[in-house]
């Protein structure tokens, strides 16, 4: 088969050795199937504890990888394998996948105390071998045959490999002995005629080095003699009949070397083909890819000519507002001037007049006839006071101030100048209107979103580089159930009131547009308050009731009764509150319970049917709803005296406390819905309210 090398794509980094960086020369084969340059190998080669350590903690090294290779055939072939001899010079031609034993051994351990050790430079799977070291390993055959193929389409020179300059020299001779290429400097400092390296053969540098020789084309390395014809598929080697007979191939299978060849041929050809497809598809998508390089460089220069436009079109719009502006600065100039001259003209003829009279009174102060003197001297008395009474208050104070008591609004516009920014429109399709796309998932602003008693804020951010139409805002029931939705609008904070106390709620939001719905943000999780505070709520109450001590104390001022409601709801939980007698002084009857929000506010609390309640007076109680009263319990109230209200919504009951004492048995059942703390009472009456108290402990059902 023969080998074309494409003129624009090169496969110089397959024919490079990963550790001196150069072709390879004289490569051997590591069992991770890594190829490496021989000197290369005899110079990362080191002592085998130096790598102990690390390889323990390697699940994949070597010797592992192996041993599970070859456990996949019988047992019998793994101890077989055990029984060879470790590594002798001929035994070179395998992997570790074949024999696990054959280089691979237990450093410092009784097989070879002096083993040596290689980390592949490109996986980092360590080997071990005995004192022969990396000459152990098989020569990469086929890679020294492409590379030498290569080089000498490429022309290429051999370098000399002992240079640490770079780039290294060329090579003038090869030692066949040390199977290393040298340049003239490196020989004379390295390589010295003389001593223990005198009988060494240089030669003239070639490609593959001594292993070029026919006698290691197609021969058995362990029977020189014989020629390798069979593949032995367990040890996955070459194999002679004389291997065959020997106790390592004996049972295990073994093929026709030519088929075998054949056969992985075949299917790296049809591998090939595969990779090839998808080759010339990369080729083409990249092709693609420069085409929309350019698209996208055309684009961005007609989306800035748009962008650059719309710009200039604000600025103009600003430029024809500012002139707008000017101009009402400038026609309010001129009315301020015109009436400030006119002023001016009022008051100058004025004072011309004022001056004229001035000056003829003062001759005629000269006059020295008193009967001609008298004759006008009323009537000059009469016009100077009628003057100075009639001189008007514009002719001391200006019409207008020279200062413009105005200033420009620009707020509104700098924050819109800020958020000025791109909305992500839906992938382009020709021939189709371009419209926004749906909204990304707004992000939740943990820090502003809070919870209070049994209502609970939420804060978002828009999304960015979206069109929002506006936002949907869902909570779950407080329990982890479904969600329900709860919000809908374009503002990006919302505070719901009205849920179970003591809850985990679980709050999300989506944006939407025409386009449709985005994602939803992440959830938040906010907690509602274990118990409830509250206070009372004027809005919710009815008219003819004072509220100190921030509407926590309420007093009556009119002789009819008048409901005051507590600022919250419950539906869920047990809550205990409790009242102060602060005032007393009228013989009324003040009524303690709950209420729904619709209570009649105008009558006593227990009227309707909308509001549970005890009222009491200085020796007895009562319970009354919908008009109806009954269980009468001896026992009063005065200045001082409490009121502990007991709403249990788990057993949906109504239980009264006098003093921290029950007072009665339990005074309403089934009770579902949503109620509101509750009071009514009339002149006379002054009641505090206190919240967020445990309930009591000595609690009985009779």
């Amino acid at each position: 088969m023969s080998v074309e090398f494409c003129p624009h794509f090169t496969m110089e980094e397959e024919l490079r050795c990963f550790a001196c960086k150069q072709f390879y020369n004289n490569p051997v084969l590591l069992p991770c199937y890594h190829g490496i340059c021989l000197h290369c190998a005899l110079n990362l080669q080191q002592p085998a504890n130096h790598n102990a350590a690390s390889s323990a903690n390697n699940v994949n090294v070597v010797i592992t990888e192996n041993a599970e290779s070859v456990a996949s055939g019988s047992s019998g072939d793994y101890q077989e394998s055990d029984k060879l001899s470790i590594l002798s010079e001929t035994d070179s031609g395998v992997v570790c996948t074949s024999r696990p034993n054959s280089y691979v051994g237990t450093p410092n351990g009784v097989l070879f105390p002096s083993a040596l050790s290689l980390a592949c430079p490109i996986c980092h799977k360590v080997v071990y071998f005995d004192d022969n070291g990396a000459h152990n390993l098989p020569k990469y055959r086929v890679m020294q045959s492409v590379v030498d193929r290569y080089g000498e389409l490429r022309n290429l020179t051999l370098k000399c490999q002992l240079c640490e300059q770079e780039p290294a020299k060329d090579a003038t001779v090869m030692c066949e002995q040390c199977e290393v290429l040298y340049c003239d400097s490196c020989k004379e400092s390295c390589h010295p005629a003389r001593g223990p390296l005198a009988k060494h053969v240089l030669t003239e540098p070639k490609r593959g080095g001594i292993t070029a020789n026919k006698s290691k084309d197609g021969k058995c390395p362990d029977h020189p003699e014989e020629t390798l014809n069979m593949y032995c598929m367990v040890c996955k080697m070459s194999v002679c009949a004389l291997c065959l007979m020997d106790s390592r191939h004996t049972s295990h299978d073994v093929q026709s070397l030519v088929v075998m060849c054949k056969a992985q041929k075949t299917e790296l050809s049809h591998n090939l083909q595969q990779l090839s497809e998808r080759a010339k598809s990369t080729t083409e998508f990249i092709q693609r890819l420069k085409g929309m390089s350019d698209k996208v460089n055309e684009n961005c220069e007609e989306f800035e000519q748009i962008v650059s436009a719309q710009c200039q079109a604000l600025i103009e719009a600003i430029q024809v507002r500012r002139n707008t502006l000017i101009e009402c600065i400038r026609q309010d100039k001129e009315v301020r001037v015109r009436a400030l001259k006119e002023q001016v003209t009022t008051c100058t003829t004025r004072l011309q007049h004022t001056t004229s009279l001035l000056q003829f009174c003062i001759e005629a102060l000269k006059e020295t006839d008193s009967s001609a003197f008298l004759q006008v001297g009323t009537m000059l008395i009469s016009r100077v006071a009628n003057t100075d009474h009639s001189w008007h208050k514009e002719w001391t104070a200006p019409r207008v101030s020279p200062h413009f008591d105005l200033t420009l609004d620009d707020k509104s516009v700098l924050k819109a100048i800020e958020q000025l920014n791109f909305i992500q429109m839906k992938p382009f399709i020709d021939g189709e209107e371009r419209v926004p796309a749906a909204p990304a998932a707004p992000t939740i602003i943990p820090e502003e979103c809070s919870a209070e008693n049994n209502s609970v804020t939420i804060a978002w951010q828009p999304p960015p580089h979206s069109h929002v139409e506006g936002y949907v805002l869902e909570l779950d029931d407080g329990s982890g159930g479904d969600f329900r939705e709860v919000y809908c609008g374009i503002e990006t904070i919302c505070t719901v009131d009205g849920l179970h106390f003591h809850c985990m709620y679980n709050a999300r939001v989506k944006a939407f547009n025409s386009s449709g719905e985005g994602d939803y943000s992440e959830l938040i999780g906010l907690q509602t308050a274990e118990v409830a505070w509250f206070t009372f709520d004027p809005i919710l109450s009815g008219p003819g009731l004072q509220y100190l001590e921030d509407n926590a104390t309420v007093t009556g001022e009119g002789w009819e009764h008048r409901v005051a409601l507590g600022s919250v709801g419950f539906s869920r939980g047990v809550h205990y509150w409790e009242f102060t007698i602060d005032k007393y002084d009228a013989d009324t009857d003040p009524a303690f319970g709950i209420a729904r929000i619709d209570v009649t506010r105008d009558k006593m609390l227990g009227k309707d049917d909308k509001g549970w309640a005890m009222y009491i007076d200085r020796q007895r109680s009562w319970f009354q709803h919908a008009g109806a009263h009954e269980q009468r319990v001896e026992g009063g109230i005065h200045v001082g005296s409490t009121i502990g209200v007991l709403l249990d919504l788990n057993h949906h009951t109504l239980q009264f406390y006098v003093n921290e004492e029950p007072q009665g048995v339990i005074a309403f059942r089934d009770l579902y819905g949503v109620f509101y703390p509750a009071v009514s009472i009339n002149r006379g009456v002054s009641v505090t309210v206190h919240t967020a108290l445990d309930a009591p402990s000595d609690t009985e059902e009779t």
